[in-house]
């Protein structure tokens, strides 16, 4: 093969009460990475679309660049790429738009390797392109991106990633509104030390949300999907917050919170539930005076994907 395009999709980091250990890939917006072998050893920038036209044009500047040197690097750089990004997930949004790239530019360099890699292994590669724009990186998005659906991160050193049941019938509803958080600034806000009651509410809600999750018990989740923890200490960066929350919820989502570390806001919800959940989000966005693009995917969403491509004659 000498060019092959992967996908990658947006991501819900944290999935509220899951804070660095839970993760959920959002199919409702992906990037799109071709990689084209080069006899020059290296990763280079091809075209940049999308949703931008300019990105940084450095493995140390780049997540797809720098996940596609590693991938390289490891097969022992059989060549050099030049890789062409095409951005459909949103940056600065709490859409893993870095880690959505990342894992991209892994897929792609690895579809055009003799002996790929197994799509698991790619972890470590996609990884080391998300600690560019965040070092040390955060699995919840990367591991979510590459595997899709509802992952956990059960330990990092050795590292131990899980794909978790949900029930059926569940979408995620997600309004990015019209400002921006960077994840670094908003991450210097927590506080190193918290209550104890405070962490055994913490810990009372994750429980409730994996039992949930892999019972099918609603109920369950509706008690766990609950943020107790880190949004309280963030939620004065999106003042409607607290109203597309209570929005959400009258409208019966079975919980809402940020997305990572924000401004977009997710909720779960039952599929019969989820156009109401989303107009009463979108009018809450309204009323405070925000503009809000809504999207909407299953929580089964699906992770990397590749297509090889042949070459143009």
């Amino acid at each position: 093969m000498e060019r092959a395009s992967a996908s990658a999709p947006a991501s819900i980091g944290n999935v509220a009460v899951g804070f660095d250990v839970l993760g959920q890939a959002f199919d409702a917006a992906r990037d799109h990475v071709t990689a084209v072998r080069e006899e020059a050893p290296g990763v280079r920038l091809g075209s940049v679309s999308g949703l931008v036209d300019r990105l940084p044009d450095s493995p140390r500047t780049n997540t797809a660049l720098a996940a596609g040197e590693a991938v390289l690097q490891a097969a022992g750089n059989p060549f050099g790429v030049r890789l062409s990004i095409h951005k459909g997930v949103p940056l600065s949004a709490g859409m893993g738009g870095s880690a959505a790239s990342a894992v991209a530019g892994a897929a792609a360099v690895n579809a055009l390797l003799e002996r790929p890699f197994a799509v698991a292994d790619l972890l470590p590669f996609a990884l080391e392109g998300e600690r560019v724009a965040s070092d040390p990186p955060h699995w919840d998005n990367v591991m979510a991106s590459l595997l899709g659906g509802l992952v956990l991160a059960a330990a990092v050193e050795p590292p131990l990633v899980t794909r978790l049941p949900v029930p059926a019938g569940i979408v995620s509803i997600l309004l990015h509104p019209s400002v921006e958080t960077e994840t670094k600034a908003a991450r210097a806000l927590l506080k190193t030390e918290v209550p104890m009651a405070l962490v055994v509410e913490h810990s009372r809600r994750i429980a409730a949300f994996a039992a949930g999750c892999a019972s099918g018990d609603m109920a369950l989740v509706r008690a766990g999907l609950e943020d107790v923890l880190i949004e309280p200490q963030r939620a004065h960066l999106l003042p409607p917050l607290l109203q597309v929350k209570k929005a959400a919820m009258e409208a019966g989502a079975l919980g809402c919170s940020f997305s990572g570390s924000g401004p977009s806001v997710f909720a779960w919800a039952m599929e019969g539930e989820a156009a109401k959940v989303e107009d009463a989000m979108s009018w809450a966005f309204m009323e405070a005076g925000l503009a809000a693009r809504a999207y909407r995917a299953s929580v089964h969403s699906e992770g990397a994907r590749v297509e090889k491509v042949s070459e143009t004659v």
